[in-house]
Order: C-alpha cells, then sequence, then structure tokens
C-alpha cells in the first residue's frame, strides 16, 4: 500500500496506523455532519476515507475561537479600528519593509499592475508584514468552524475540505500550520481556497511558499488582486462632504460593490473632494470618526480591497495605510 504525502506526514509525525483510533476531543466520524463530510472528500475529491478520518482525531475544538469569530474587529466603529493599524510604528515598519524589498515589490507590481504601496499595506494589515501570522493551528481552526459554528458551518466546511486537498498538493504538514483563528495562514494571510487558487510562485523555486518566502507571498497578493480586476492608477476612494440639505438615507452603507455613481451622489448632495467623473460607479459609506460622522466615496478599486476582506473598514484601513507609508517614503524621514 502506498501512502500519499498528507498521510506520510501524519504518519510520521504522529504515529498514526491505518486504523485510527478517535481519541478524546476530536471529531467524531459517527456524528451526521462529520460523516457527509467523510464522503464528500471521498467521493467528490478522491480523498480516502481512512486518509480523512485519521486528519479529523487529529483536529481539537477550541472554544477561544468561537469566541473569537463571535466579536470581530470590524464590528467596531470605525474611530475604534482605525488606531489598531493606522499607527505610526507600523507606518515606519511599513517603510522600512518597502525598503528592504524595494526590487521584489517594484518588479511584483509592475509585472502584476498593482499599487506597489497597497501590496505593502495589505501585508502590514494581515501581519504587521510577516511578524504575526497567528496562533492557531488551521486544522483546529476549520474543524471547529465547520462543525462546531452553525452560523458559518457551510463556508467553514468547504474550507476545511479546500486545506486537505492543498496540503496533499503543496506537500504541506497539517499538523503544524498555524494561522488565525478563521484559518487564514501565511504571510498574506490566505484562506485555504485562496492559497490553492490565487498563490503563486514568486521566486522561482517550483513551490508556492506562503508562510516562508517574501517573494511568493507579495506575488500572491499581487495576483490575488490582479485576478479581481484592480485598475493600476485608478483612485480607491474619496472622502466627501455633505451640503446642508442632502439626504443620503437611501444611499449610504448599501454594500460593497459600487451601486450609484458619482454624479447621483452629487445630485444628493454629496461632493467628494476627488475630482471624478459623474458616471464613475461609486458607493456612499458612512462611517462613526473620531470627530463625527465621516463620509467616503468607494471606487471600483475599493471594492477590489473588499475581496481580501469584505468589511469596508478594512478595505480603508489598507488605503489609508498605504498612503502614510507611500508619504513616509517619499518624504526621506
Amino acid at each position: 500500500m502506498t501512502f500519499s504525502p498528507m498521510l506520510k506526514v501524519l504518519v510520521a509525525a504522529t504515529g498514526l496506523a491505518l486504523s485510527v483510533q478517535i481519541t478524546a476531543g476530536s471529531f467524531d466520524p459517527g456524528e451526521p455532519e462529520v460523516r457527509r463530510f467523510i464522503d464528500t472528500m471521498e467521493q467528490e475529491h478522491g480523498l480516502e476515507r481512512t486518509r480523512v478520518k485519521a486528519l479529523l482525531a487529529e483536529a481539537r475544538h477550541q472554544q477561544d475561537i468561537i469566541d473569537a469569530i463571535s466579536r470581530p474587529a470590524e464590528a467596531m466603529p470605525w474611530h475604534r479600528y482605525r488606531p489598531i493599524f493606522l499607527r505610526e510604528d507600523r507606518i515606519a515598519e511599513g517603510a522600512e519593509y518597502w525598503n528592504r524589498h524595494e526590487e521584489l515589490i517594484h518588479r511584483i507590481a509592475e509585472e502584476y499592475e498593482v499599487s506597489p504601496a497597497i501590496l505593502v499595506a495589505i501585508i502590514g494589515v494581515e501581519t504587521r508584514y510577516g511578524q504575526h501570522r497567528g496562533r492557531h493551528r488551521v486544522l483546529d481552526a476549520l474543524a471547529t468552524l465547520a462543525f462546531d459554528y452553525p452560523p458559518r458551518s457551510q463556508f467553514f466546511t468547504r474550507e476545511l475540505a479546500q486545506f486537505m486537498l492543498l496540503v496533499d498538493e503543496e506537500g504541506l504538514d497539517p499538523l503544524e500550520i498555524r494561522g488565525s483563528y478563521a484559518g487564514a495562514m501565511g504571510v498574506p494571510q490566505f484562506i485555504s481556497s485562496s492559497y490553492r487558487h490565487y498563490a503563486v510562485d514568486g521566486d522561482g523555486d517550483g513551490r508556492r511558499d506562503l508562510m516562508n518566502s517574501t517573494a511568493d507571498a507579495v506575488a500572491s497578493v499581487a495576483n490575488y488582486f490582479r485576478q479581481h480586476r484592480w485598475r493600476d492608477g485608478e483612485p480607491v476612494v474619496s472622502p466627501a462632504t455633505l451640503a446642508n440639505d442632502a439626504d443620503i438615507s437611501e444611499l449610504a452603507n448599501r454594500g460593497r460593490q459600487p451601486y450609484t455613481t458619482v454624479g447621483e451622489l452629487r445630485a444628493a448632495g454629496v461632493q467628494p473632494e476627488l475630482h471624478l467623473p459623474d458616471d464613475m460607479p461609486a458607493t456612499l459609506m458612512e462611517l462613526d470618526g473620531a470627530d463625527g460622522k465621516e463620509y467616503w466615496v468607494g471606487l471600483h478599486n475599493f471594492y477590489v480591497i473588499t475581496r481580501y476582506n469584505h468589511s469596508p473598514l478594512y478595505a480603508l484601513a489598507v488605503y489609508q495605510l498605504s498612503e502614510a507609508i507611500r508619504e513616509l517614503r517619499e518624504s526621506g524621514e
């Protein structure tokens, strides 16, 4: 009998035999949702049942993961969320990261036609330039959320399947990979499906290593943005002011994807600070700022950032961090 790379890792790391004994804290294959998952992995993805059971036997429920996903930072008001990322030390570290990898970042930015400042800021927001990649085993996070968190069980069940396929394809150790409470991993914090579909080999060594390769991480972020149709050189978002008689009750905070136009916003009394054409698709955000309400007009590239993380607060933090890093570099300080 031959073993797959994933099962070889499991046997080497844990001493598991093919006749797996389910241990306390693992996910019981007799439970209906676990059994359905095993069936799907075998029937739709061609993984042997024993291999899937072996991996699930090593997964552990983690209550702190449930607690964390129940109170995400993106649920904060803008005036509390923004200071997490727009700090002088994170801005300075971003400029230093950009300077240290300047040739690489500019090569990739030019090749993929994505703003180098945005590439740096994404990595800065996600893992503070690779310094903080998460403390949870990805296996535990995905299994916990797939089987023990009903509100998003469907999504995380799919991601658990993608994780099993990913470690098999890339020859990764499924018991060692750590990431966020939501199962995002590596320097750019890709979830498993994004890793499989958007990660690229940026350093030419024949591997897609988002855990250890800066080139792979930066190129993969750039590829993600290109695949989601980033338009290099176009504006991202504009602050806006309201006329005294403005009525935005039917326009503000209706979604991430552009649902109106700049012209319609102007007609309603919204004035973007940037000079934007009336026919440009747009969204309008009303946020709770430190000094009262803030108004922002989101454009196509802003929507692209929200494809990385669906929160408009996240996208605005990325944009503002990118601008702060760029300005610091240009100032020469």
